[in-house]
């Protein structure tokens, strides 16, 4: 790999957003990882872009297992070196209409065990590798109903809660880095796709772009805001 070829990795990058969201960085000249934890659709989207002819690889990665994520990080490590982008595209949507304390507890706990803890544990493994080169962004795929204006509305509580504490991280992290590390959250809107259904009116191609503008930001560029459309988004 030329030195100069930055790296990008998707997690979830197997369908939907992310499998276009790494299509698109692909064709924007990155060396990209598609990552997802079932190995076999991972690798078939992997050999499906690589047919496009794309450069794309494939690490497996569980973000609800710990062991997993720095298993891929140490992967990263060894076969790349460097790291230039990361997105935490991976996420679950479990919310039935019920509310938040009548739900079964494990329902927010696998929620915020993946939206939440998943990005965190991604951040916290792959992030040495940025600030190796002192260099790094790092987007968080959120939502607007992460926003705290959405608390005061009942529904979807676990939903909510795991994309408000995602949008804190985000911003905590921002706060806490020193060197040309940037990290944002970023809302795709209502997008035609598994989690969002196909009555969505965006297409995947559309919420990629809406995110991708964050993955080549200057130095002079936001850190530790939250997106819609290239708008910031009050918290």
């Amino acid at each position: 790999m030329e030195k100069h070829t930055k790296v990008a990795l998707v997690t979830g990058g197997n369908r939907g957003i992310g499998y276009e969201l790494v299509r698109q960085l692909a064709m924007d000249g990155f060396k990209v990882i598609l990552t997802s934890r079932n190995s076999e659709t991972g690798r078939k989207a992997v050999q499906k872009l690589k047919d496009s002819p794309l450069e794309v690889s494939y690490v497996v990665m569980d973000i609800s297992n710990e062991a997993s994520i720095l298993k891929a990080a140490a992967t990263v490590s060894e076969q790349y070196g460097r790291l230039d982008v990361l997105i935490n595209n991976a996420g679950i949507y479990l919310d039935k209409n019920q509310k938040l304390v009548n739900m079964e507890p494990s329902i927010l706990e696998k929620t915020l065990a993946t939206n939440f803890f998943g990005a965190y544990h991604v951040i916290r493994s792959f992030i040495p590798l940025m600030e190796q080169q002192s260099y790094g962004r790092i987007i968080n795929v959120s939502s607007e109903y992460g926003a705290m204006s959405e608390m005061s509305s009942p529904g979807v509580g676990a939903y909510k809660l795991s994309k408000l504490i995602l949008n804190g991280l985000t911003q905590l992290i921002a706060a806490e880095s020193t060197k040309d590390i940037k990290i944002n959250a970023v809302d795709p809107g209502w997008v035609s796709s598994d989690m969002g259904g196909p009555s969505a009116p965006r297409t995947p191609e559309q919420a990629a772009r809406s995110i991708l503008w964050l993955a080549t930001i200057g130095t002079e560029g936001p850190s530790g805001g939250f997106f819609k459309d290239e708008k910031q988004i009050d918290w």
